[in-house]
């Protein structure tokens, strides 16, 4: 059973499967994709929450200098789309990471990597859906026109959010309140959440709140992808050349107001903090691989899939850093922790024209990735279902749209219901670490075939570095570096040192009677005026570090609730120790193996990436697996279309 669960496909048997049709489901794809449509369709993919969004946090963070962090997220990137060109190259089809995963470790690997990317697709677009949801939101609340009396097209809060944030916005809100904040000074997101939960419908207790705005956007989404590639392409084309032309208007406009003293100090956070964006700017960099879904619909994929991908990365690197830098040189970097950093900026600038077409833009640019992802999904269960390990209707072909149009369907209802009621950091998460988990495995695959001389190479092969000379340099240089610049931090890391919990984590942790007591202790200080109400969460955001933990330390407050050490703390330290782990058993056959280097830079930087995500994302994450090893074992081992041929080989 053991050999059956990792039995392999070859490259010459898929494309002798794909000239010859697929079994009953002959209805082939059209082909009509060619570089620039496949570069639109990256640029598509990557150019949306990233550049109107995420990379607002990141820059408040890391301040200018997290324009380092978007070249290192880029050229793991690149690492990860050279490996992904190679396979593009030598298996033309769809399928993506899946398809190359039975190539390169055997049907097992490859179900799994197909049911995580489910993550990275589905749920991923699942997030689009919801920030979508917001800007558009945010783009009617802005509508004036004072000749029909309009003063803004307002959607109820409860119509406008997932169940789960309006229930721990309003949690979150009554603690501070209890706290001594006032609701003014709550921040707008808690209060906004808060209001959801208090104004929503009722029925029986429940609070009927749904993102409703997220769900039409998906339903017109999957219409027009289930039309056909000619239409996604052109639409897709459309809103790239809408959403480019509104950033290069932006850097045209912004470069004549930035203050390059706002570029003082470049790095204010250190090097922590511009890692802190990581996983924020990683996001801004999904969707690239979503053009190796399209292979069979390409006119000659061989060569157009590689140059589509890495011209996606080039241009998307460059506007990211460009951007960064004139929103950095506008305001001070401290104050871009926002929704919509783009219009926040112009609007400190008082150029409100600006504001409005950036709102406009940012709408195109979400719906623009929500139809990439919203392509790439069904085209990997197409792939799934031909192989046998899902069922046959998910591999059928519209005979009209050519499109595979039952997959299609199901893809819009998995990504439309759960987008009514989910929560958008969860997604997130879960989206990043199932695509660094597809990435991880590419990379490998690449590595595995590397020596093989019974693999057909396709016409894009990544350009050989041998490893054993450089991996083992940077890891003992990694190792120097940690032990004597950042000694305390790698020491507390290996000691497991005891960390204090931050001010927020610290107040909404107590009850009524705890809090009380840390309002007396705070009323009992000198620099707290008499008679004033205590906002206990502001005033211990504003003592200085040393001040904190003298506070925290002489707090009558029970230590569990002032302290995280012990398990509760080592968990989270999880994911790294794998990381350094793996690192030493890479080193290993870097030395013995001579593996190519760009593809074992791309699995570690990824790999790195992923255990930046937390423990309890990779819990997540293990649990969704669990649950895919038993839709697997329940109908995709017993259906496998390679189990049955051997088996019927073995027959004869």
């Amino acid at each position: 059973m053991l050999k059956n669960l990792f039995r392999k496909k070859s490259v010459s048997k898929i494309l002798a499967d794909a000239a010859k049709g697929y079994g009953d489901h002959d209805v082939s794809l059209h082909k009509t994709l060619g570089v620039r449509d496949l570069t639109a369709f990256g640029i598509a993919a990557i150019i949306g929450a990233g550049i109107f969004s995420t990379i607002g946090k990141a820059s408040a963070d890391g301040g200018p200098a997290v324009i380092f962090l978007f070249i290192f997220t880029a050229i793991a990137c690149s690492f990860a789309a050279f490996a992904y060109a190679e396979f593009a190259s030598m298996v033309p089809v769809s399928g993506s990471a899946y398809t190359y995963s039975y190539v390169a470790f055997g049907e097992l690997i490859a179900w799994i990597i197909g049911w995580s990317l489910i993550m990275e697709y589905a749920i991923g677009n699942i997030t689009v859906a919801i920030s979508w949801s917001d800007y558009f939101t945010g783009l009617l609340s802005s509508i004036k026109i004072p000749a029909l009396g309009i003063n803004g097209i307002h959607v109820p809060d409860w119509a406008t959010m997932d169940y789960l944030s309006a229930y721990n916005g309003h949690q979150h809100a009554e603690a501070l309140l209890n706290a001594g904040k006032s609701m003014a000074n709550l921040d707008s997101a808690t209060r906004i959440a808060n209001n959801a939960w208090l104004t929503a419908p009722q029925l029986g207790g429940f609070h009927f709140v749904a993102d409703i705005p997220a769900l039409g956007i998906i339903i017109f989404i999957t219409w027009l992808v289930y039309r056909g590639m000619k239409e996604s392409r052109n639409a897709s084309n459309a809103m790239v050349v809408v959403k480019l032309a509104v950033i290069l208007l932006v850097l045209a406009v912004g470069v004549f107001y930035v203050d390059t003293d706002n570029w003082n100090p470049f790095a204010p956070n250190g090097v922590s903090g511009v890692l802190k964006g990581v996983s924020a700017v990683f996001f801004a960099y999904i969707g690239f691989d979503a053009i190796s879904t399209t292979a069979e619909e390409c006119k000659n994929p061989q060569r157009d899939l590689p140059r589509g991908m890495m011209w996606a990365i080039i241009i998307c690197t460059i506007l990211y850093i460009a951007i960064a830098l004139v929103l950095t040189g506008i305001v001070k970097y401290d104050t871009l922790a926002v929704g919509d950093p783009l219009a926040f900026v112009f609007d400190q600038i008082d150029l409100k024209l600006m504001s409005g077409i950036i709102a406009v833009s940012a709408v195109f640019a979400m719906a623009s990735v929500l139809l990439v992802f919203q392509m790439g999904q069904p085209r990997i269960w197409m792939s799934m279902s031909r192989d046998g390990l899902l069922p046959p209707s998910f591999s059928k072909i519209h005979p009209k749209y050519k499109t595979p149009y039952f997959a299609t369907i199901v893809v819009g209802f998995v990504v439309a219901i759960p987008s009514l009621f989910m929560n958008l950091t969860i997604v997130t998460d879960l989206c990043s670490i199932g695509t660094l988990f597809a990435f991880v495995l590419v990379c490998a695959g690449v590595l595995v075939l590397q020596n093989r001389p019974d693999v057909q190479r396709g016409k894009f092969k990544i350009p050989y570095v041998n490893s054993k000379y450089i991996i083992p340099v940077v890891l003992v240089g990694a190792l120097f570096v940690a032990f004597t610049t950042y000694k305390k931090e790698t020491l507390a890391f290996i000691t497991n040192e005891t960390k204090v919990y931050s001010p927020v984590a610290f107040i909404t942790s107590l009850n009524k009677e705890e809090l009380q007591i840390v309002k007396n202790e705070i009323s009992a200080s000198p620099v707290v005026l008499q008679g004033k109400q205590i906002d206990a969460e502001a005033y211990l955001n504003n003592l200085s570090p040393e001040q904190y933990d003298s506070f925290i330390a002489k707090s009558v407050i029970d230590y569990h609730l002032k302290y995280e050490s012990g398990w509760s703390l080592f968990k989270h330290k999880i994911p790294m120790w794998i990381f350094f782990f793996i690192c030493l058993v890479i080193t290993y056959f870097c030395i013995t193996k001579n593996l190519s280097l760009i593809p074992v830079l791309g699995l570690i930087s990824c790999l790195y990436m992923m255990c930046e995500l937390g423990i309890s994302n990779w819990i997540g994450f293990g649990i969704w697996l669990l649950v895919g090893l038993i839709v697997y074992f329940s109908y995709g081992y017993k259906h496998s279309k390679l189990s049955k041929e051997e088996n019927s080989s073995l027959a004869h």
